[in-house]
């Protein structure tokens, strides 16, 4: 039987939501082992002059416990 564990992710891109989710996902998977699956909770953005400037996501990792 497999005990698993959710914790909250913020992350950040200049590019897409997509590159914020799998920014998250590496950044955390190098203290994190055995992440099982990325639930994207939030998203938002930072507006400056008319334009989006930053993609925001907020995240839910679920992970195995050894």
């Amino acid at each position: 039987m497999s005990v698993l564990k959710v914790i909250e992710v913020l992350s950040s891109s200049t590019t897409s939501w997509e590159d914020a989710t799998s920014k998250a996902v590496e950044k955390a998977s190098k203290s994190v082992k055995h992440i099982r699956s990325v639930y994207v909770q939030d998203q938002s953005a930072t507006v400056k002059d008319g334009k989006v400037t930053e993609y925001r996501v907020n995240l839910k990792l679920t992970f195995e416990i050894e």
